[in-house]
């Protein structure tokens, strides 16, 4: 979008003595050219962006001029990258501070940028919670967001099976995932994850902690995640496929899980089917998935999981007779 590139491009300015075209043009992903009209539309929208002309040239901001945002808080600018998922931002009790940096934001604008927020709000919108459910908001989530905007040790009560445990945790972020939230958090040296709908109490500590400076949120998320689906499928299940069958696979089992049984597939049989061997969370779990392929679909193993889709064909039957 252009109002992005052309706040990029006084930043940019801002923070170097001098950049040439090719550096700025480099620096945004387009060309030379069009550094050129964006320094020109910045110039007469009354940013003092000057061309400096030969060999040695380039574009420079002169006077000190430096953009403004007339009073941005802390509190404000990190709800600011949140701003994008507008339910998060609530259940977090930071929905006010999100809106007043977003009107802060928008008055330090070029006059002909202010409406970004809104041209941006009105393409991109994300829903996180799944749908068919009914989103709950964990009671103990506000204080969890303070204590890791604040970087504050806390000692928590944590729900585990039918007991209770207690914990001093150094909290290190936050994850929403499918409507659920998840804490990542480092306790007795190890990093872990825990369902804050399943925290009892949560008790600010009197001290800071020292993050781990390569601490990767995202990748640490991405690995437990891929983890945790691995652990949960424990069964397998040998399954021979028509063509359609094959094709709905993924999208009735986990995805990743039914995508890696059909790349180890043998080849096609005379009758174009597959028999692949499908890992699967229980035998029940794996009947109520694989229930939903009809007649493009015969359970080969176990024994046990066959002669259950055998039962329910018969009853079908009989219900169509």
């Amino acid at each position: 979008m252009r109002a992005a590139r052309l706040i990029k491009m006084v930043l940019l300015l801002q923070a170097r003595p001098s950049m040439t075209g090719a550096e700025l043009a480099r620096e945004l992903e387009v060309s030379e050219r069009t550094v050129t009209r964006d320094a020109a539309a910045l110039s007469e929208a009354g940013v003092p962006v000057y061309a400096d002309r030969g060999r040695a040239g380039g574009y420079r901001l002169i006077g000190g001029y430096r953009t403004r945002l007339t009073g941005l808080g802390r509190a404000e600018a990190e709800a600011l990258f949140l701003s994008g998922v507008p339910s998060a931002l609530r259940e977090m009790g930071l929905a006010d501070a999100a809106s007043a940096a977003r009107l802060k934001v928008s008055a330090a604008l070029l006059p002909e940028l202010r409406d970004a927020s809104q041209s941006v709000a009105q393409r991109f919108h994300l829903d996180a919670p799944g749908w068919w459910q009914e989103p709950q908001t964990p009671e103990l989530l506000p204080p969890l967001a303070d204590a890791v905007w604040d970087d504050r040790w806390i000692t928590v009560r944590y729900r585990r099976r039918d007991t209770e445990v207690e914990r001093d945790l150094e909290p290190y972020g936050l994850v929403l995932k499918a409507g659920v939230w998840y804490l990542a958090a480092r306790a007795e040296g190890d990093f872990r994850v825990y369902r804050v709908d399943r925290f009892v109490s949560v008790e600010p500590g009197g001290t800071r902690f020292g993050r781990v400076e390569e601490f990767d949120l995202p990748a640490f998320w991405e690995e437990r995640a891929a983890q945790f689906a691995r652990s949960i499928l424990r069964e397998r299940a040998v399954v021979r496929l028509t063509p359609d069958g094959a094709r709905q696979l993924p999208y009735v089992t986990d995805r990743t899980a039914g995508e890696e049984a059909l790349r180890a597939a043998a080849e096609p049989d005379g009758q174009g089917r597959i028999t692949v061997t499908l890992p699967v969370e229980s035998h029940e779990v794996a009947f109520a998935q694989l229930l939903a392929l009809g007649p493009e679909a015969e359970v080969l193993e176990p024994p046990e999981l066959r002669e259950r889709f055998a039962e329910a064909a018969r009853r079908t039957a009989e219900l169509y007779r």
